[in-house]
């Protein structure tokens, strides 16, 4: 008869019951067990500093390349603003390289021909006019207009046009203004570097333009880059037209008031045309600014000559607004008036004069992402 064999109740073949600590620490996510490991203060200030100062660190980085940016950023809109130019030689049945080649070699004598003609004119009456300013004041004051602006605003006249005679006679203020000789010179100087940067980039940008585009629409998802690529392709053909149209629209406003002031006898024609081209490529508010200059020189020099200057200008920039900007800007994105102010002031704040140029394209882009991206997104959704 077989001994009865020893039955083995549940509890003997169980696992021990782990602890209720154990259970906590396997059921924590990786993530959450090392804030659970962080339980001293120490520890966790030390990774707080850590991570500011790496913050930090990157922050200064960023902000010691901020001038690479800003080459990068205006090489690439030069590239576009001559891209149009490119384009229609190759429709003329010119390959891309030798078209990039005729393109830069007449923006090139473009620019001889303004550093050999223009820069050392533009010199030399900015000296004359330093010297000239005393005997323009005098003149002036002796004139029926000062007689009328004395009646009008009192005797503060005189000692407004004494402070303004001693601030632009004297050399320590001119200085002042740049900082220094030295200064100036330092800012001529990387002035000019930064424009051979950015026309050799430019050139690098526009040879390989398409290649870049090929790439950039790689980077998004198959499904979204027949709609990337009409995007893209709008944007740029209305930055390069837009810039385009800028330089044309500153070049008529240029030669308009190298006219006005050469026919009327008005002093430094060649100096205001200048004035004129880079304060016009402002935009919207260019055209007013450089008329209230031009009329106050003017003036000056001749009350007559400085009406009748404000009056044709004037007359002008009402051809300009409804002639010459509908046919120049025809391939560009519009953008309401009070977003072209505020980007023009936005870009002129971060970036000066070329700031303000760029900012337009920049806000007609988005504009247009908006336009094509978010809004159609927004009316799908039920």
């Amino acid at each position: 008869m077989s001994e009865p064999q020893p039955t083995s109740s549940p509890d003997d073949d169980a696992e021990p019951t782990p602890d209720a600590t154990t259970v906590a620490l396997e059921n924590q996510t990786p993530g959450r067990t090392i804030w659970a490991n962080l339980n001293h203060p120490f520890v966790i200030g030390f990774f707080l500093t850590f991570g500011g100062l790496v913050a930090f660190a990157l922050g200064m980085a960023i902000t010691s390349l901020v001038t690479i940016w800003i080459y990068i950023a205006f090489a690439m809109f030069a590239a576009l603003g001559l891209d149009p130019l490119v384009r229609r030689l190759q429709a003329r049945g010119m390959q891309r390289a030798w078209a990039i080649t005729i393109v830069y070699f007449v923006f090139a004598l473009v620019l001889i021909a303004v550093v050999w003609l223009i820069v050392p004119t533009v010199i030399s009456q900015i000296a004359q006019f330093i010297r000239d300013v005393p005997g323009m004041i005098t003149a002036f004051q002796h004139s029926d207009l000062f007689a009328w602006l004395v009646v009008q605003f009192g005797d503060q006249m005189p000692d407004l046009l004494t402070e303004l005679q001693k601030f632009l006679t004297n050399p320590n203020n001119v200085a002042a203004i740049g900082g220094g000789v030295l200064s100036i010179g330092l800012s001529i100087g990387t002035t000019i570097s930064g424009i051979i940067i950015i026309i050799v980039l430019s050139l690098y940008f526009l040879a390989s333009l398409p290649e870049i585009k090929q790439a950039f629409y790689r980077l998004w998802p198959a499904r979204l880059r027949a709609t990337t690529t009409e995007i893209t392709e709008q944007i740029t053909a209305s930055v390069g037209g837009y810039l385009g149209g800028m330089v044309i629209l500153a070049f008529f406003n240029a030669l308009v008031a190298f006219l006005l002031y050469l026919f009327l006898g008005l002093p430094f024609p060649a100096l205001m045309a200048v004035v004129a081209f880079s304060v016009t490529l402002i935009p919207l508010v260019g055209s007013v600014l450089f008329w209230a200059v031009g009329t106050v020189v003017a003036l000056i020099a001749s009350p007559i000559g400085g009406l009748t200057f404000a009056i044709a200008y004037l007359v002008y920039m009402q051809i300009e607004a409804y002639v010459l900007t509908p046919k120049v800007m025809n391939k560009a994105i519009s953008v309401p008036g009070s977003l072209v102010v505020i980007g023009a002031l936005v870009g002129g704040t971060l970036m000066g004069l070329l700031g303000a140029l760029v900012a337009i394209p920049v806000t007609a882009s988005i504009l247009l992402i908006i336009k094509k991206v978010y809004i159609p997104k927004q009316d799908a959704q039920v």
